[in-house]
This record gives C-alpha cells, sequence and structure tokens, in this order.
C-alpha cells in the first residue's frame, strides 16, 4: 500500500499544534536549505533543536548527536538526511515515543513511513514544513 500524506487540515492542525522541532541533518551552513527553512520555522515562533553529529550549536540552539541524546521530546521530528537514514530515524521515533515525524521535500522512504504510521507516529513526507506553515498559515501561537 502506497503511502499517503494527512489531509491539509490535518498537517495544519499539526503544525498549529508543535512547538519545539528537532532537525536532523540541520547544516551550520546558511546556504543550505535545513538551515534556511529552519531560520524560517523559528522565525514563525518555532523552538528549534538541532541534530547533528560533530557540531556544537545552530540558529543559537544548542546542538545534539542524535535523537536519544535530546534532553526532552520535542513535538516533531524534520528530517533533512538522506532517504537511507529514515529507518534508523523511525527506529528512534519509536522507540522514543515521538508523535510527529516530517520528512522534507525530496526525502523519501515509503516503507519507512509506513512503518512510523502503523507504530502510531503522525507522518509527513516529501513536503517542505516551512512551505507548508506559510501556504496553511499554520504557525504555532
Amino acid at each position: 500500500m502506497a503511502f499517503i500524506n494527512p489531509e491539509p487540515e490535518k498537517i495544519r492542525q499539526i503544525l498549529h499544534n508543535v512547538h519545539s522541532i528537532a532537525v536532523v541533518g540541520l547544516s551550520p551552513n546558511q546556504a543550505r536549505p535545513s538551515f534556511r527553512v529552519a531560520r524560517g520555522l523559528q522565525s514563525f515562533g518555532y523552538r528549534i533543536i538541532p541534530v547533528r553529529p560533530l557540531v556544537s550549536e545552530v540558529l543559537g540552539e544548542k546542538a545534539f548527536p542524535d535523537l536519544e541524546s535530546l534532553p526532552e521530546l520535542p513535538d516533531i521530528v524534520d528530517v533533512f538526511r538522506a532517504a537511507q537514514h529514515v529507518p534508523a530515524i523511525v527506529e528512534s521515533c519509536i522507540k522514543l515515543g515521538i508523535k510527529n515525524l516530517w520528512l522534507q521535500e525530496g526525502v523519501i522512504h515509503e516503507a519507512a513511513a509506513q512503518r512510523a504510521k502503523e507504530s502510531g507516529i503522525t507522518v509527513v513526507m516529501d513536503r517542505c514544513m516551512w512551505r507548508e506553515v506559510m501556504r496553511l498559515d499554520a504557525h504555532s501561537p
């Protein structure tokens, strides 16, 4: 069965209700899409939690090497990694009890997205979170 994203209204609700976003693969390089998207989300009031090994800070926020190292669970995990890394990220989300997973535009792994969904995680795949926030006027209050 092919993975299907939630309806736009459900996506709007998710984006409106989340406050903290763990950005897996957030680059400190300002020219990278992950940096620009995270900065845009931060400008809407979201708390960005960088998840990237060997980096101490991005966008003024302390970075962590992996999801297991986070001091608290984020409301959503936003993934900027190649598709082959998605299954391990999904397993971490399941193990930690993370409820929402976003795979950025171009990050597509049908089987992993389906596994996450079957484990009770709400998944959005192959969409840009920042664009969706703007398109759906969905930023958190």
